[in-house]
């Protein structure tokens, strides 16, 4: 530009018009673009908690990068100053490092291509198989599917677990909470359960939040065995991880079934265990400086959880379908269900399944307390031919809880109690079942009736499980369709009733003369 000559020929306003408008041009044709960011510095260091200033118009759990390619997540904002906890090792980071706003929320990748897969709640492999391939992320944290949108939960999801499919019955897009003292088999449930989705169409996501490494590597082996891994991801935020990644674990993961739920599929999702997660955000409230309630935990525990299993349900098939079932689990000291965490989770949830202590040192397992236990959806979702068995499942073993109650005080017995008792003996004992021990729906059914027709109480209580079992394989070689039509009608019509009959009472002359009383 030749300003010189531009002053001689132009008034000045009319100079300053045209001069800003020749550098607007300049700047557009350059190669060159202007960067902006704001940047701010950490003040103070503590227990993986940073204090920032300098850092305005920063939002509550915004993404905020430090150096060494370590990230933070904002959880209280003040007026002079930010707090946020470290997501990773924060033992490298020093005051006056500086701080990145990213304005973005913290994400996950998602997709097909984690199925098989171990990562850490930000999204990164841990094992040892390489970047995750995929280019789709969500954020963790997201709204839950409005009232409008959902549908009710009507199709079932099987367990494999007798006890739970027959009286205890979970739903697709129901939330079951699982709770009970350490060590009673809360995760095996739960591993069982992801186990027996196998060419189900239902795609599971295993969060493990606070545990041993040695227990996550064990449950990943267990899952590999028995080649659950190919459809299952496993979240991990192990015991010696930051409490940041152990606080934002679980939503990491809905975040994954989220997707899948999007797409139109079923997701189950196993939190592992919400105790810990409680703990975790108890630690950050404390050192964040957020007045402690009952318990010492925040105020708003509440709603840390409630949100969390809100983003359960199943949508509406106008809106896309697909459904997410989540199965909490929760541990209690000294099977004190009343604590602030245990009854917060009971409310929150559409039923338990509770586990106590004396079933498992009897030896019944899964100690599942029938009594305690409820599931309060999940019956609508049952089949016919498993309503028609498990009608009178639960009362007759409850009747049963009672009345053995006074034979441990010797008390004499009338005949119609001690029949009662015996019922239910053979009852309990094919109710028992082990580890990686899966029935179907079908199984399940034919086992159920040959309790409820009698059978079981005219056999020694030791042979009853070999007689159950020889009924089942009688069927499963010489009468297979029985099976396959139990399974395709989903129920059963008077011609499969005496035919199951016809070969229970044949198999039972073999066992004539072992009373369940000998």
């Amino acid at each position: 530009m030749n300003i010189k000559n531009r002053r001689k020929n132009m008034d000045s306003t009319k100079y300053i018009d045209n001069f800003f408008e020749d550098v607007i041009n300049d700047l557009k044709k350059s190669k060159f673009k202007p960067i902006y960011k704001e940047e701010g510095i950490v003040s103070d260091i503590g227990d993986g908690i940073i204090d920032i200033e300098n850092l305005s118009d920063v939002g509550f759990y915004e993404l905020l990068y430090l150096p060494k390619g370590v990230y933070a997540l904002t959880l209280k904002i003040e007026k002079k100053r930010v707090q946020a906890v470290v997501l990773g090792d924060y033992k490298n980071i020093e005051v006056g490092d500086e701080v990145l706003k990213t304005s973005k929320a913290v994400s996950v990748p998602v997709g097909y291509e984690l199925l098989g897969r171990v990562i850490d709640p930000l999204g990164e492999p841990l094992d040892e198989k390489g970047k995750i391939q995929t280019d789709k992320f969500y954020p963790i944290e997201a709204e839950a599917v409005p009232m409008v949108r959902r549908d009710f939960v009507k199709n079932p999801l099987y367990t494999g677990i007798k006890i739970i499919d027959s009286m205890i019955p979970i739903g697709r897009g129901q939330r079951e909470l699982i709770i009970g003292d350490s060590s009673l088999g809360k995760t095996s449930i739960a591993i069982d359960t992801i186990i027996n989705q196998k060419d189900q169409d239902i795609f599971c996501i295993y969060v493990s939040i606070g545990q041993k490494k040695s227990q996550i590597a064990k449950v990943i082996g267990e899952l590999k065995r028995n080649n659950a891994l190919d459809y299952t991801i496993v979240v991990a935020a192990s015991a010696d991880d930051a409490p940041g990644l152990k606080f934002i674990a679980p939503y990491a993961g809905c975040a994954i079934a989220e997707y899948f739920r999007d797409q139109g599929k079923d997701a189950l999702i196993i939190y592992d265990d919400l105790t810990k997660h409680a703990d975790a955000y108890r630690m950050l409230s404390l050192l964040l400086e957020i007045p402690p309630g009952r318990e010492a935990y925040p105020g708003d525990i509440f709603y840390i959880h409630s949100k969390l299993l809100e983003r359960a349900g199943r949508r509406s098939d106008r809106y896309g379908g697909g459904s997410i079932t989540a199965l909490p689990i929760i541990e209690t000291q000294s099977g004190r269900i009343s604590a602030y965490i245990p009854t917060n989770l009971i409310s929150i949830t559409d039923g338990q399944i509770y586990l106590d202590r004396e079933l498992f040192n009897m030896g019944f397992l899964p100690a599942i307390d029938i009594g305690k236990s409820v599931s309060r959806i999940g019956g609508k979702t049952q089949v016919d031919a498993m309503k028609k068995v498990a009608a009178k499942l639960k009362l007759d073993y409850s009747q049963f809880l009672e009345v053995e109650v006074f034979t441990k005080f010797g008390a004499k017995l009338e005949e119609k109690t001690q029949k009662l008792l015996i019922r239910g003996e053979a009852l309990r004992e094919i109710l028992k079942q082990q580890r990686f021990e899966h029935f179907d729906m079908p199984h399940q059914v034919v086992i159920f009736m040959l309790h409820n027709e009698g059978y079981l109480e005219k056999i020694s209580l030791k042979k009853v499980r070999n007689y159950v079992d020889e009924v089942l394989k009688n069927i499963d070689i010489n009468y297979p369709e029985i099976f396959i039509n139990i399974k395709e009608k989903k129920d059963i019509d008077e011609s499969i009733i005496s035919k199951i009959k016809e070969i229970a009472e044949k198999i039972l002359e073999n066992y004539k003369g072992n009373f369940n009383n000998d």
